[in-house]
This record gives structure tokens, C-alpha cells and sequence, in this order.
């Protein structure tokens, strides 16, 4: 299998970062070029002397005639990323410097503003701020339209121009024009640009019997690092009844993590043999790739939420529409960003640059195509802001446990009431953040804090409220 990447769109930190999809990374730049060197033997009709003509009247006009002298090597860069870009949005030439950081940057540490984004009806779309980043710690959220650069309208600019112009040093500062849906006017952000350190899974537990799992990227090890949690989880917290698997604003990855991570909740004895988790489709034998169940639920069939939103993307949306399709978990949220193209990277002459060609698009088990249309939640729900004023229980009202020598409760239920925020601004992406910030922990001594972000989350919220629905009906039938 040739080296394949399922392109997580382009990642705004210094250079656009590209998903490793299967192979060895040692190996990918001579097995991408045999794939392009072999194509050329193909029956592949000729380009035909009118085109050839056309293309070398046109470079020679603008050596001869432009008003500012214009290298050759310009003109021909120019030229190729002009093919590429106009073919789709992920399409695209990756000069000396992209293509250095194409093949170091899947350590999960870089500098940047930490924003994924691509291009839109003439501006940049935000697909998602990547969690803890400068650029969400500033206020961009997903959906967001990028309009101004510094104060330069981005209207006709490629994506490529766009993403130059926010490239920098860490620690200088780029100003962010935005248009945001139900804001009537532009929004400005200065961001400054600063190392992002990114940690793909993070948990904790809600109410003692709840698991949470957060992931927010698809990196090469994503799968170990979710297996280990998951047993980190079931070692400190005996009587587990759900799970929450929260992919909202995850942009994607690594497509092989993306099916390890599936090969967690799914029960290959139970599906059967050789059923996929993802398969993809094109028009080049090495464009064919499927990913197996082959894994062992660990959590031995418990109720499970999967949280998706607009800017769940490409790895994270396998992830979703598999389980989905096995029946394995709930989906709730809205629906996803719908990115399920796959890009091969193939060097050019000299392995200093390369250029990224959308070559298959992946489908779900059940032969669901996500491009474009993306995965539809089971049950959807809206992010909204709950007001500090209301709260859950009215905590001011004088009860029995609050008068003197009260008689205690002989049960000594583990449940334990649900603590009024005091925070503020969007539920989900307030979550994000301070789980980001590394404040929710993977046990559940202390449940103040948790429980504040889970009120204020009303997706989250919701997703545990199904999850005790459906521990109490299993409790019911046993």
C-alpha cells in the first residue's frame, strides 16, 4: 500500500498539515512517485498540441510582457498550483516549505495560531479551532468566515496566499476579520502566534458512573492513547454505566488511528468477519484501502454517546459513521463537517516538493459517501448557552438535609446533585476550552468543577440524560 493522506483540510499553524493514511512514513516518497511514474504508462490519451501550445504561448507573454519581470520558476509554481486549486478545495501544490512540514509535523507540537480552516465563496471557512490553541483562547469558533487578513480583504485570494499571510514567528500577532452567523457585524481578532502543544485524549468521569472521553485529533498513536485511558478509567472507578465519546471539533488525522480508536468500542466476534470500518474508493489500485474490525469492545457493550458537530471532520467523522452503522452507539449533536476525500502526496522531480491530489473519496460500513454530506446525528441537539441564573436545583430553598439533626438516608445513594455554573458563553465550546486547559481530571474525587462544565454543556448534558435513561431500562430488565 502506497502512502496516502487523508487531508485533515489545512491546519493554520505554519504550514498546512496533512493525515497519514496507511504505510510506512520511510517509504512514502518513492512509493508516491513509482504511483505517479507508473500512471504515465497508462493508456492515458496524449495532451494534445493545441493545450501544449496554449500553455507555452501563455508563459512566454507573461516573460515577454508582464510589467514586472516574473522568474520562470514563479510562472511554472504558479501554473501548477492554478491546476490543482480549481479541481476541489484540498487539491494542492506544496512547495519546499510545506512539504518539510508535511513530513514532520505529526508529533502533535507546533507553532501557530491553531485554526482549521479552507476556502469558501471567496472567504476562509473555519472548520475548527484546535483545542487549547491561541486562536480558540481568542474566540474563533467553527463556522466562522475569515474576510480579512491584517486588514487585506481575502476575496480572491487562493488558500495558499491566505495561509501565507498568517504564517509568522511565534509570539508576533495577526489580526482576524470574521463573519459569524446571527452576529451583524464583523468581528476582529488579534491572535498571538504561540507553540501549540496539542494532547489528542483527555477524560474524566461525571456523576461517578459516567465516563468521558474527549479526543480531540487523530494522531499516529491516538488508538494507544485511548486504549490506555479507557483501562486508566475502569481501574479507578468500579460500576461504569456509559460512555460519552465527544469528537465535536475534531478536525481528523490519522486514518489508521481513526480505526483503531473504532476497533475499541467495536466487537469483531459479534460483527462478523472481514466487515469494514471505513473503505475507500478511486480510480488508482493504491486509491483502494479498507480498514477491518478487528478489534474487542472494552467496554463489553455499555450504553455509549458519540458528540458530533459542524466541526467533526474526516478521521472523526470514520469514527462516528462506523460506530453508527454497527449500532454501537448513539449519535447526538448536529450534523458534520463532511470531509471524505482522500489525498495522495506525490513528490516531484528532486523529493523537495510535491503536490496533493484528491484521489478516492471513503464511505462507511454501510456504503455511505460523507463528502459533502457529512454524518447526521441519531438525535439532534443544539449547543446552547444556559443562563447562569437558571439552575438545575434551586439551591438557595431550605430542604430537609439542611435542617438540624436530620435523619441521614440509609441508602447513601452515589448520586450526587448536579452544582450550578458560574461560567459563561457558548456550552460547548466553554467545555472545550477548560477541558483544554486540563482542568476536568480522570477520576472523580472532585466533582464540582466537572459538573459545572456538564451543566453548562447542554449537548453534554443531554448525551449523560440518554445515557441514564438507558442504564436505568437495562436495570429494569435484569
Amino acid at each position: 500500500m502506497k502512502k496516502v493522506y487523508l487531508s485533515a483540510l489545512f491546519l493554520l499553524i505554519s504550514c498546512p498539515l496533512f493525515a497519514d493514511f496507511t504505510g510506512a512514513a520511510d517509504h512514502y516518497q518513492a512509493a508516491a512517485t513509482q504511483s505517479l511514474q507508473e500512471s504515465e504508462a497508462d493508456a492515458i490519451a496524449p495532451l494534445s498540441e493545441q493545450n501544449v501550445m496554449l500553455f507555452g504561448t501563455t508563459l512566454q507573454a507573461i516573460r515577454t510582457f508582464y510589467v514586472n519581470p516574473v522568474s520562470d520558476q514563479t510562472i511554472t509554481e504558479n501554473a501548477v498550483r492554478g491546476m490543482l486549486n480549481n479541481l476541489d478545495p484540498h487539491s494542492d501544490y506544496l512547495d519546499a516549505q510545506d512539504f518539510e512540514d508535511l513530513k514532520t509535523m505529526t508529533n502533535g507540537q507546533f507553532s501557530g495560531l491553531g485554526i482549521e480552516i479552507t476556502a469558501s465563496n471567496g472567504a476562509i471557512l473555519v472548520i475548527t479551532p484546535i483545542d487549547g490553541s491561541p486562536a480558540q483562547k481568542a474566540g474563533i469558533q467553527a463556522g466562522d468566515y475569515i474576510v480579512k487578513i491584517n486588514g487585506v480583504a481575502v476575496d480572491g485570494l487562493s488558500l495558499t496566499k491566505a495561509m501565507d499571510m498568517m504564517r509568522g514567528k511565534k509570539g508576533e500577532k495577526v489580526t482576524l476579520t470574521v463573519v459569524r452567523k446571527d452576529v451583524d457585524h464583523p468581528l476582529e481578532f488579534t491572535i498571538v502566534r504561540d507553540d501549540i502543544k496539542l494532547k489528542d485524549v483527555k477524560t474524566w468521569v461525571i456523576d461517578k458512573h459516567y465516563a468521558y472521553i474527549r479526543i480531540a485529533m487523530f494522531e499516529e498513536h491516538t488508538g494507544a492513547h485511548v486504549k490506555q485511558a479507557i483501562q486508566d478509567l475502569q481501574k479507578q472507578n468500579n460500576g461504569l454505566y456509559g460512555v460519552v465519546l465527544d469528537l465535536r471539533n475534531n478536525p481528523g488525522g490519522v486514518v489508521q488511528a481513526s480505526v483503531d480508536v473504532s476497533n475499541l468500542f467495536l466487537d469483531s466476534a459479534k460483527i462478523g468477519p472481514n466487515k469494514p470500518v471505513v473503505y475507500t474508493k478511486g480510480r488508482f489500485a493504491d486509491a483502494q484501502y479498507t480498514g477491518y474490525v478487528n478489534g474487542q469492545d472494552l467496554f463489553n457493550g455499555l450504553p455509549m454517546v458519540v458528540l458530533i458537530n459542524g466541526g467533526t471532520a474526516s478521521a472523526a467523522e470514520i469514527v462516528s459513521g462506523a460506530l453508527q452503522d454497527y449500532h454501537r452507539a448513539l449519535i447526538i449533536g448536529t450534523t458534520s463537517f463532511g470531509k471524505g476525500s482522500v489525498q495522495t502526496v506525490f513528490p516531484l522531480p528532486g523529493d523537495k516538493t510535491a503536490i496533493k491530489l484528491t484521489t478516492a473519496l471513503y464511505y462507511t460500513p454501510n456504503g455511505r459517501s460523507i463528502q459533502a454530506e457529512g454524518i447526521t446525528p441519531d438525535v439532534v441537539v443544539h449547543s446552547y448557552a444556559i443562563p447562569d441564573t437558571v439552575k438545575p436545583l434551586d439551591l438557595d430553598t431550605i430542604r430537609e438535609a439542611d435542617l438540624s439533626d436530620h435523619l441521614q438516608n440509609g441508602d447513601q445513594p452515589d448520586d450526587q446533585p448536579i452544582a450550578a455554573s458560574d461560567e459563561s458563553g457558548d456550552s460547548s465550546i466553554a467545555t472545550l476550552q477548560q477541558i483544554a486547559d486540563g482542568k476536568p481530571t480522570t477520576t472523580s474525587t472532585d466533582l464540582t468543577h466537572s459538573q459545572n462544565l456538564f451543566y453548562k454543556d447542554y449537548q453534554l448534558y443531554t448525551a449523560v440524560n440518554l445515557l441514564m435513561a438507558l442504564h436505568a431500562q437495562i436495570a429494569t430488565q435484569s
